[in-house]
């Protein structure tokens, strides 16, 4: 997702539809393995969990559980014992799809490898199912100064960006792949096309090597591009003239996964492969974490002001709504508004008897509407919300100083970019207002 110079990304977390399963191989145990992918509430991030136990075991998807000590080809994570091989192509997925929350249920302990070496096949399935978008902002890792890695001949870097953005570089010194760069802003339409579809490789002088280690059990010319001094063994055409250096990409993405956050920002990677991304990695935790100290929006489930300045054009002295408590996706939103004697109408309105205008009341209730609205879309800066109507309307009790408003409405009707809610303010349990509100979403 791309925001506009100077605009901060802001989206809802999202979750999978329904439950799936999975079926295959795992790539470096060789064992059968079912998978079923769950659907999990906001906050839960990814995580695995080992069925084949009792009781079962979750290992989240944290850089806190990564399996410590020699990483060999894959990312494993451990939690009080409890291993989970290979996650890096599930984790890839969902970071790519912008799947935020999904409990992953594994029967052995490594997923199944997807048939061809690539993410496509569990892209397909995930989409197949479809995504569930949870009311609830992400809280993003923004890059706001350089974080730089570098061990011997590997860097890694992290930059200010607007948007999400990674370019890597590979060096081999086989004649076939040689040196190779791509550079993607990432969302989820490019991932599927230019990323999901590269598949894993790996030197053919390195196989008997990694047999030997007791890995790859589960792999064959059907799940990888093996490549030796005279070209591609296994003799498949390449996706892309620079899918090696893509699959890198795919790697990546999986293990910043286990920073905990989506990250805001442009990552670099020279000559990197899993253990020098889960180093990065975990710089980028510390990074997250020293964030969440000075600042933490959206931590209970509410959408705060800070949130809602970034979705919402409003600014003081008509910005009306404070705090979004609850936002079910095109269906329902409630909101508050605190009024206090500081309000600039209530110099005029009237002196001596300060009373909240009705039209400001009807003006918070489209407000908390227009942030429903808003929401759905994936670059909510980039548009407005034009009030085009009303209807009966009606105004109970007046609204003064000390008094907290809740908004609650409900979507009536939803046709592309316009839209009819029915909404009801309260003042301690007692209505004093309602109304038809009907808006549209334009460009800004």
């Amino acid at each position: 997702m791309r925001s506009r110079k100077g605009r901060e990304v802001i989206r809802q977390q999202r979750t999978i539809r329904s439950p799936f399963s999975y079926e295959g191989t795992g790539l470096h145990t060789g064992k059968r393995v079912r998978t079923v992918f769950n659907p999990a509430p906001p906050f839960t991030g990814i995580r695995f969990r080992r069925v084949d136990l009792s009781p079962a075991v979750e290992v989240p998807a944290n850089v806190d559980f990564v399996q410590e000590g020699e990483i060999r080809r894959n990312t494993t994570l451990v939690n009080d014992g409890v291993l989970v091989h290979t996650v890096e192509h599930i984790l890839a997925s969902a970071s790519g799809l912008q799947i935020d929350n999904m409990i992953v249920d594994i029967d052995t302990d490594e997923p199944p490898e997807p048939r061809d070496g690539s993410c496509a096949p569990f892209v397909d399935a995930f989409q197949k199912v479809g995504f569930e978008n949870q009311g609830v902002p992400v809280r993003f890792l923004k890059i706001t100064t350089p974080v730089v890695f570098s061990e011997g001949d590997v860097e890694l870097y992290a930059l200010p960006y607007d948007g999400f953005k990674v370019s890597f570089t590979i060096d081999y010194q086989n004649p076939h792949i040689g040196i190779q760069y791509a550079s993607f802003d990432i969302s989820p339409e490019l991932f599927v096309k230019e990323v999901a579809p590269s598949r894993t490789f790996v030197l053919w002088s390195d196989v008997e090597i990694l047999k030997s280690q007791g890995l790859i059990k589960g792999g064959s010319l059907d799940n990888a591009i093996a490549v030796d001094g005279d070209g591609i063994v296994n003799k498949v055409p390449l996706r892309f003239a620079n899918e090696f250096v893509r699959h890198k990409i795919l790697d990546l993405l999986g293990d910043l996964m286990l920073v905990g956050a989506p990250i805001e920002g442009h990552i670099i990677a020279i000559r990197s492969g899993h253990r020098y991304n889960l180093k990065f990695a975990r710089l980028l935790a510390k990074e997250l974490k020293n964030q969440q100290k000075n600042v933490v929006m959206g931590e209970q489930g509410f959408w705060d002001i800070n949130v809602i300045q970034k979705i919402m054009p409003h600014r003081y002295p008509f910005l009306l709504v404070d705090r979004i408590l609850k936002l079910e996706d095109k269906k329902r939103v409630v909101g508050i508004k605190n009024v206090t004697i500081n309000e600039p109408f209530f110099i005029g309105h009237f002196p001596g008897h300060p009373i909240m205008p009705a039209v400001l009341i009807i003006e918070a209730m489209a407000q908390v509407g227009g942030i429903l609205l808003l929401s759905r879309v994936d670059t909510p800066e980039k548009y407005l919300v034009y009030f085009i109507g009303i209807d009966k309307a009606k105004f109970r009790r007046p609204v003064v100083p000390g008094d907290q408003i809740r908004f609650e409405l409900e979507m009536v009707s939803l046709r592309k970019r316009f839209c009819k809610m029915r909404g009801v303010a309260y003042v301690d349990g007692q209505i004093v207002a309602e109304a038809e509100l009907f808006s549209s979403i334009i460009d800004r």
